[in-house]
Order: C-alpha cells, then sequence, then structure tokens
C-alpha cells in the first residue's frame, strides 16, 4: 500500500505560481508512474500531468495547461511536484496526486482510473 500526502496549495492572486508537492511512503516510488488531477465539470477529476517513473522528460500535460504547468519528481526524496506558473481563477480546484502501481509502465495514462492510489487533496484558491 502507498500512502500520497500532498501539500503546497493556499490562496494567491490571478498571475500568481504555487508549487504542490506529492510525499509518498514506500520504497518503490521511483517505479510508479505519477499523475495530478482536479475536478472538473461533468467529471469526477480531470487529468493535469503525469510523470513517468523515470522522469526527466516523459511527461504529459493536459493541453489547455500545457506551458504554464510543470511536473518534476524527486525519487530520493519520494516527492512529485506540480510547478503552477500564471495562475487563473479558473485553476481554482482541490488537485490531487495519483500513483500506478505498475512498476516500470510503458507509457503515461491520462485516465484517472489508471491510477491505484490517491492523495485526500490539497486546495488551490486563484483570486482575481
Amino acid at each position: 500500500q502507498v500512502q500520497l500526502v500532498e501539500s503546497g496549495g493556499g490562496l494567491v492572486q490571478a498571475g500568481g505560481s504555487l508549487r504542490l508537492s506529492c510525499t509518498a511512503s514506500g520504497r518503490t516510488f521511483s517505479s510508479y508512474v505519477m499523475g495530478w488531477f482536479r475536478p472538473a465539470p461533468g467529471k469526477e477529476r480531470e487529468f493535469v500531468a503525469a510523470i513517468s517513473w523515470s522522469g526527466g522528460s516523459s511527461t504529459y500535460y493536459a493541453n489547455s495547461l500545457k506551458g504554464r504547468f510543470t511536473i518534476s519528481r524527486d525519487n530520493a526524496k519520494n516527492t512529485v511536484y506540480l510547478q503552477m506558473n500564471s495562475l487563473k481563477p479558473e485553476d481554482t480546484a482541490v488537485y490531487y496526486c495519483a500513483a500506478d502501481r505498475r512498476a516500470y509502465r510503458v507509457g503515461i495514462p491520462a485516465a484517472q482510473y489508471e491510477y491505484d492510489y490517491w492523495g485526500q487533496g490539497t486546495q488551490v484558491t486563484v483570486s482575481s
């Protein structure tokens, strides 16, 4: 079992930045694809970004967020990050971290059903 704990959310003005962190328990973090999701109208959660177990340039973003959000990971710290820049009021949401437990998976899934472990979420509020 993997436990995920998000942090870094808060209140920020439009145009500002936040960096979310998600720290995982367990020794197998480095083998997991990690993702970020947030609720959206008509969906339980929409895909934000994900990063492969190998990190680096193996990342995938929702088209609407590409260029503003950056996902990265530090396997030595069992932590994945989401750097959010140029924030907009419509980015206001609870952001959830998720892990795909299929070790060393090829490819980066975007569907929430592909992810097995979820954090409790961290609230991001962007004021106009």
